[in-house]
């Protein structure tokens, strides 16, 4: 992907993707801030390059003639948790996105057994290297604070039974 520019991932059944109505409720409260989905981030001091599900950056900090955004540039990652490779949104992108200089990271977790929301922040050097010292968890139907934006999460649904 040469440009800045995502997709829309598609819903279940007619109804729209929950990155898609995070979205939209984060470009409602702040419209000078851009939500960007399955787009390339990457970091020039670590060499590590991510697709998160949504980052949110500055809308003037928006380069569409870069091939990735700098993750020092995002504001906030949103990753819904995949029902094959959970670890890799709740071990290794939680590892990984404080050293990239993400200051806010939400994981919505729409499995059946947790359909849970926790906001990781606070990314700070420790003697376990950086990471997030702060994290609050959220059950689906809570109202969510993650920075300054309130997540409404009433309407995201656990994955359908298999």
């Amino acid at each position: 992907m040469d440009t800045l520019v995502g997709h829309s991932p598609g819903g279940h059944h007619g109804r729209p993707h929950p990155v898609v109505r995070l979205r939209r409720q984060i470009e409602a409260q702040t419209p000078e801030v851009m939500a960007l989905n399955d787009t390339n981030m990457g970091d020039p001091r670590t060499g590590l390059t991510k697709v998160p599900d949504l980052m949110v950056i500055a809308e003037e900090d928006a380069d569409d003639t870069a091939k990735a955004v700098n993750s020092r540039d995002v504001l906030m990652v949103v990753e819904v948790v995949s029902r094959t490779n959970s670890l890799t949104d709740i071990r290794d992108k939680l590892h990984d996105y404080p050293r990239m200089g993400v200051p806010l990271y939400v994981v919505v977790d729409p499995r059946k057994d947790k359909k849970a929301v926790t906001v990781h922040s606070d990314p700070s050097e420790g003697p376990d290297g950086i990471r997030y010292r702060k994290k609050v968890p959220y059950a689906f139907g809570d109202t969510v604070t993650a920075g300054r934006w309130t997540l409404d999460t009433v309407s995201l649904k656990s994955y359908p039974a298999d």
